[in-house]
């Protein structure tokens, strides 16, 4: 588990709500930051900034690292609209991904044509109004949406609700099945592409060991930790699938576990 600095005292509510759950999300996946900056195209200094709570990150980035954590994006999106709508991060400017054009970033000023005068605008006091009662309603229903919580902790986790807790010695049962989707589940994480690897320790890895016990590829106990003969199973699964034995799971190596 990250040892997080302290989030400022100041920091508005719902910000501070949204920076806990990027935080907890972090965590879950076992990621450092500089793989949460390879795999969502922001930069490592900027990741630092968002889950310190020295800056708002923006809509695409939240997305993003709900991704690359192999989590739902669906409840960081809803905190991130209300933190938004708050003014979460006062003079935060929203970053651009690594690798975005020359002149993008988040100092460069934006390009605005010159239009010339604008016309049909004789009333903007109704125009900001309804955009007023607009915003109010999204942020509502996002707030709602929280609080309500219907996808638990992540869609990708449903059948594992608890956050992941490594306690040695804990071998958790491995009840293989084939499901409608044709694919074989143990019922820890439904993840096709979430990448796991050595000293890795959460939910994914303990379906990964249940699914190389089913294969008779003998990785240990299902503690959730990707430990040394947990990487020696990886390697002689995916010798046998005729794929790079590297000894970490991708995309590919999860296919080969779960058909």
């Amino acid at each position: 588990m990250s040892r997080w600095k302290q989030l400022p005292a100041s920091m508005e509510p719902r910000q501070r709500q949204l920076t806990v759950q990027l935080r907890r999300f972090k965590d879950r996946s076992g990621l450092t930051l500089r793989a949460v900056a390879a795999r969502t195209g922001y930069s490592r200094s900027s990741w630092d900034r968002y889950l310190n709570g020295r800056a708002l990150p923006p809509r695409q980035a939240v997305e993003a690292f709900a991704r690359a954590c192999d989590g739902d994006p669906v409840r960081l999106l809803a905190l991130h609209e209300v933190a938004a709508e708050r003014g979460g991060g006062a003079g935060a400017l929203p970053e651009a991904p690594t690798g975005a054009l020359p002149g993008a970033g988040p100092d460069a000023a934006p390009e605005v044509a010159d239009a010339g005068p604008v016309r049909g605008l004789r009333r903007p006091g109704r125009v900001v109004g309804a955009a007023a009662v607009a915003a109010v309603v999204v942020a509502a229903l996002a707030l709602a949406l929280v609080l309500a919580r219907p996808w638990g902790d992540g869609g990708e986790r449903a059948a594992a609700p608890k956050e992941f807790v490594f306690k040695a010695g804990v071998d958790h049962p491995c009840d293989v099945h084939r499901a409608g989707d044709g694919l074989l589940y143990a019922g820890y994480s439904r993840t096709r592409t979430g990448l796991i690897g050595p000293q890795s320790a959460q939910w994914p890895v303990v379906e990964a060991q249940c699914l190389l016990r089913h294969r008779g590829l003998a990785p240990g106990i299902a503690d959730g930790f990707f430990g040394p003969r947990t990487g020696r199973a990886v390697q002689r699964l995916q010798k046998r699938a005729h794929l790079v034995v590297d000894g970490i799971v991708g995309e590919d190596t999860w296919k080969a576990l779960r058909t």
